[in-house]
């Protein structure tokens, strides 16, 4: 887990003096703002907090961030914030990437940060779309998606970011999208998990995948198109003022998920499932939920805990060096050694 809260900050304290130059209207503005006015609640230091990023319009993050931080090469910011853990284990480490940048090039580095379980926060931009690069498709752009890489429609089947990370063995897994009041919410389970937090957050490219996400994302009736999870708590959606009016159940014959008419009051009666964040297969169920026929499951999807990469490391470390003298001299002088002495008409100096 990461430090405990001790310091006293306020969105200021997070800014920097650096002009924030993404579009106008692009939704990287509201992800700044959630992280920014989320760091203070944590009693983050600033000090002691690295952002690293790859490349893309989402990878200008530690620009923009009053704290430590690398702009790295395409794909590679796990790799960069896994030697960066360990030469360190206390900074509280924040990756930041896109769909192109993780799940293309990157998704070999990805994989490999997730299945390692290092302790730090990964926040994945997906906006479906190479925004930096001028409008290509990308991994997550969906069938039938024109750009300038795919003129006549991607045929391409989408990667799913939540499922691969949850294949690759993520032991927290949630989604937001960038103007939802409840994305700081998803941060601080994430900046609480011990381990790897991989967070979804869709992002609105204003400019080459306007509106995308607006099937689910727009306010308007967003009850009935979003599904947001909390821990011990039934799965019910529709217009909360009304008292919800559906719910998530499974059907026990086909083992998959299905909706069914619920509210507040007779919800246990409709078979509603009640979400268990620890459940791996409820998670994979929720993650793989076609949107039209069911909402966008949001919130935290999965979170179970297991001991970190690093604190592995820091133990083998410990035992390797138990009872040993700290001596550079005498460990290069070890085993067979030789002297070269100069030949005639060939000084060594």
């Amino acid at each position: 887990m990461n430090a405990p809260a001790k310091f006293e900050t306020t969105l200021k304290d997070w800014e920097t003096d650096q002009e924030v130059r993404w579009c106008p209207g692009c939704g990287d503005y509201a992800i700044l703002k959630a992280v920014q006015r989320t760091l203070p609640q944590l009693g983050a230091d600033p000090s002691n907090t690295c952002f690293i990023s790859g490349i893309g319009c989402s990878s200008r993050f530690p620009y923009y961030m009053e704290t430590y931080g690398f702009h790295t090469i395409h794909g590679r910011a796990p790799a960069v914030a896994t030697g960066v853990k360990l030469a360190n284990p206390d900074l509280d480490i924040w990756l930041v990437t896109g769909d192109g940048d993780g799940l293309s090039i990157g998704g070999n580095h990805m994989m490999h940060v997730l299945r390692r379980n290092v302790n730090m926060q990964i926040m994945l931009f997906n906006n479906e779309i190479y925004g930096l690069t001028k409008g290509q498709s990308s991994p997550t752009s969906r069938e039938g998606t024109k750009s300038p890489s795919t003129p006549i429609g991607s045929f391409d089947h989408p990667a799913n970011p939540c499922a691969f990370a949850l294949g690759a063995g993520a032991r927290f897994v949630g989604r937001g999208f960038d103007v939802s009041k409840n994305l700081p919410d998803v941060l601080k389970a994430a900046h609480a998990h011990q381990g790897a937090a991989f967070i979804e957050i869709f992002q609105n490219c204003i400019v080459y995948n306007k509106d995308v996400f607006n099937d689910f994302a727009a306010p308007k009736g967003a009850g009935d198109r979003q599904l947001w999870l909390e821990n011990g708590k039934p799965m019910l959606f529709g217009d909360p003022k009304a008292g919800f009016d559906k719910g998530i159940a499974l059907d026990r014959d086909t083992l998959t998920l299905k909706v069914v008419e619920a509210t507040e009051e007779n919800w246990e009666e409709a078979g509603v499932l009640v979400h268990d964040q620890t459940d791996r297969t409820i998670a994979h169920l929720l993650i793989e939920m076609p949107f039209g026929p069911f909402p966008m499951a949001l919130g935290v999807l999965y979170d179970d805990p297991r001991p970190t990469f690093e604190t592995a490391v820091i133990e083998e470390r410990a035992k390797s060096a138990a009872g040993k003298e700290a001596n550079l001299a005498k460990l290069l002088g070890k085993g067979q050694t030789w002297t070269v002495e100069p030949s005639e008409g060939h000084p060594t100096d």
